[in-house]
């Protein structure tokens, strides 16, 4: 099988010389990675993987304009276009929390402001805020609010999600599930450096594997459960489940990396058989 793997753009900072390195171990000699700015003819493959899309979120016109293309010349894609279409913007939090998944409070504000932070503390009754942009990653215009911290310039007038924040992340960590055709495959703890709030490795975060606790489990499955019925997507080839626990020890979901996630193959028992296999069904 033909395997094309979206790749980040020439000039995009990040490192991802590992998972490169996992998905070429894995998926066999046919696999080419495709700069997803200028992927070119891609008619030639059986199956595009938008695993390497990193820094979409900075050009989101372009990234919208691929899922037409896409869509439009019915390219084979995993996972499918209406899945990356709606999870690219945060605002399915929303759906997922009322469809019964238990999420972290967010709240959608269509123009930031300084009356907006305000009413955000009285609504969370939370004295730090995390605020961020709803079509997002790496952490990019994420910001920690503390009490009497002013609204961040750069998010003034623009459409941000608000949310409080969960201690648990600097003490806890975050945890990320992960799913390759429904199944469950592994799972890790991320840590933000001391002083930060972000677990990013460029923020200094490291991450560990762990056995998920089975309440974890449950909510990472109702959350795909969810999403299967909002979107009658059936199993998705690949799925990151985000969590964290709240001030009394309940995981709440953070987000649902559906699109471009780092899947951390070096912790999966497997070593990624299961994600391979994942990709191979679906085009069998």
């Amino acid at each position: 099988m033909k395997i094309c793997i979206l790749a980040p753009a020439a000039d995009y900072w990040e490192n991802w010389s590992l998972p490169k390195a996992h998905y070429e171990r894995l998926l066999g000699p046919d696999l080419a990675f495709r700069c997803w700015t200028e992927p070119g003819d891609l008619s030639g493959f059986d199956l595009i993987l938008p695993l390497l899309t990193w820094g979409y979120q900075r050009d989101v016109p372009g990234w919208f304009a691929l899922l037409d293309r896409l869509e439009e010349e019915g390219l084979p894609l995993a996972n499918p276009s209406k899945v990356l279409r709606w999870n690219s913007d945060k605002a399915y939090l929303a759906e997922l929390s009322a469809a019964g998944v238990a999420t972290v409070p967010t709240l959608i504000r269509e123009s930031m402001s300084d009356a907006a932070l305000e009413s955000a503390r009285d609504i969370f009754d939370s004295p730090r805020l995390v605020v961020k942009p709803p079509i997002s990653g790496g952490a990019d215009g994420t910001y920690l609010i503390g009490p009497s911290d002013p609204l961040p310039a750069e998010a003034i007038g623009q459409r941000m999600l608000v949310q409080p924040f969960l201690p648990a992340i600097s003490e806890d960590g975050e945890y990320s599930l992960f799913y390759f055709g429904g199944t469950y495959s592994h799972a890790i703890s991320k840590h933000p450096a001391e002083g930060d709030f972000r677990v990013q490795e460029q923020f200094g975060g490291v991450e560990r594997g762990i056995d998920a606790p089975d309440d974890a489990k449950v909510l990472a499955e109702a959350a795909l459960a969810a999403t299967d019925r909002l979107l009658d997507c059936g199993p998705l080839t690949y799925a990151r489940v985000d969590m964290v626990r709240d001030g009394e020890g309940n995981f709440r979901l953070m987000e649902l990396e559906l699109i471009e996630p780092s899947l951390f193959l070096h912790f999966a028992k497997d070593d990624g058989a299961l994600f391979a296999a994942a990709v191979g069904a679906t085009q069998s």
